[in-house]
């Protein structure tokens, strides 16, 4: 059946699922390659800009969720701003970029896993882009990826009370660490921050560009504003929080591991910020650091494994998509067709293993990108053409978010050209983009002769919008 989804996520369970959303897995154990290519001064100032540059773009998404506090988000942005169009190319984006991150998650559980018991890369295996893919790792993954499915399924209110524990347990975690690093590190450790052989300015904005993969996830707050049981302003803050919090998290626990050992030292070893610590002489907290790249895998995957069938879902209720996708469980309130069809798309790709890993980030970067600078477009077009329709947050002026949104568009852009640093993977990841495109194409052509919407697409307030101009007209 059709039907309305449940308003069960509390105001920490939206900031659990905004924050422990961006705090992801790998940045924990990569820092020892990021601290030996860009320093360590180049990875934590060069994230503390892309956290800036996120929060310029998030402005846009704050104030458009406090208007349109509906189920897609952005999807229900693009269609106020530029109608079907500009909702599919929204939600397509996103989607693509959700479905990538996921398509990771599949293989990044059994990656962690195996540090502690390589005997599961062992035994029967495929192989794909040259990289084996061993059973026991494809069953590892596929079988957290059903637990994170199941906690989905069963409504929202569950995600979020799972959400808000394992967030708070990454929070504890990550306090330990800081803690101890700054009270029995040195500051001698850290400094200098680069090395002889690196060039400041440029080894911090060369760093922006990855830093933005571990900035994402906070969208899933405007993706599911419609089953929040707050009030309608305060999305707007959890929205610009979500990033902070992250921010903070990761400048911290990054800093705290330079700061208890020589960042140079740790620019020599295999796992970043778990070695750092044990090398420093405090083994509990290399495994304290250990179970924050688990926690913030499961906070990642349980986030974006939300988020994703709430586009498809939205992108269905506004009949971009099929109907049969805006199906809501009578019971639990959640979108399951949307559900049982991410699952199939993760799982269909999840299984190409560690020889995609590169690919899934990558596209996932430029789709994000897209999906960012999209949304600056269409609070500029929104405020044109209904300059009546206020929210909750507003942006006093619009030169921030504008800016947020140009700057990510020129990352986007300049992942096409070939030869840049960030230029995608030719010819693999140009004819991935390509597929995708051609999908979501083929899904505008079969649906743009239907004009009709759901009446829970937009929402009633910029329903009286609509009909407001149409009298002025007459």
């Amino acid at each position: 059946m059709d039907g309305s989804l449940k308003r069960n996520i509390s105001f920490f369970g939206l900031v659990s699922l905004g924050a422990g959303g961006v705090i992801g897995s790998s940045w924990i154990y990569t820092n020892s390659q990021f601290f030996k290519v860009y320093g360590a001064g180049g990875e934590i100032f060069g994230l503390l800009v892309a956290s800036a540059l996120a929060v310029l773009v998030s402005l846009s998404f704050a104030e458009l969720s406090t208007i349109f506090s509906r189920s897609g988000g952005e999807v229900v942005y693009g269609y106020a701003a530029f109608g079907k169009k500009g909702a599919l190319f929204a939600g397509w984006a996103l989607l693509g970029a959700y479905l990538s991150i996921l398509a990771f998650f599949v293989t990044a559980s059994s990656l962690l896993i195996s540090t502690i018991f390589p005997q599961i890369a062992i035994g029967p295996y495929y192989t794909f882009a040259g990289v084996r893919v061993h059973l026991t790792e494809l069953a590892i993954g596929v079988s957290f990826t059903l637990l994170i499915f199941l906690v989905n399924y069963l409504g929202a209110r569950l995600t979020g009370h799972v959400q808000i524990i394992l967030f708070v347990l990454l929070v504890l975690l990550g306090l330990s660490l800081v803690v101890v690093g700054f009270v029995r590190g040195n500051a001698s450790n850290f400094l200098p921050a680069f090395s002889s052989d690196q060039n400041k300015v440029s080894s911090v904005f060369r760093f922006i560009l990855p830093a933005m993969t571990f900035l994402t996830g906070w969208e899933s707050v405007a993706v599911m504003a419609e089953e929040t049981n707050i009030p309608r302003k305060r999305i707007g803050l959890v929205v610009v929080l979500s990033i902070v919090i992250a921010a903070v998290y990761y400048c911290s626990v990054l800093l705290s591991s330079a700061w208890v050992y020589p960042w140079e030292k740790t620019a020599t070893m295999q796992m970043g910020t778990i070695d750092a610590f044990k090398a420093a002489g405090f083994p509990i907290l290399s495994i304290f650091a250990y179970m924050i790249s688990f926690l913030g895998l499961a906070t990642s995957f349980l986030s974006l494994f939300a988020a994703a069938p709430r586009l498809i879902f939205s992108l269905a209720r506004g009949n971009i998509l099929p109907k049969a996708f805006a199906k809501v469980h009578p019971k639990y309130g959640t979108p399951t067709n949307a559900l049982w069809l991410v699952l199939a798309l993760v799982l269909g790709l999840g299984w190409l293993g560690k020889g995609a890993l590169v690919y899934f980030l990558d596209m996932g970067g430029f789709l994000i990108a897209l999906a960012w600078s999209f949304s600056t477009f269409c609070l500029l077009k929104i405020r044109r053409k209904y300059p009546t329709l206020k929210g909750g947050f507003r942006n006093n002026h619009l030169v921030a978010p504008t800016a947020g949104g140009i700057i990510a568009l020129a990352v986007a852009l300049l992942t096409l050209v070939p030869g840049t640093p960030v230029s995608l993977v030719w010819p693999a990841e140009y004819i991935i983009l390509a597929i995708w495109a051609v999908f979501g194409l083929g899904s505008y052509l079969i649906k743009r002769k239907d004009k009709t919407v759901s009446s829970d697409f937009l929402g009633s307030s910029f329903e009286s919008i609509i009909d407001e101009k149409i009298d002025d007209r007459r």
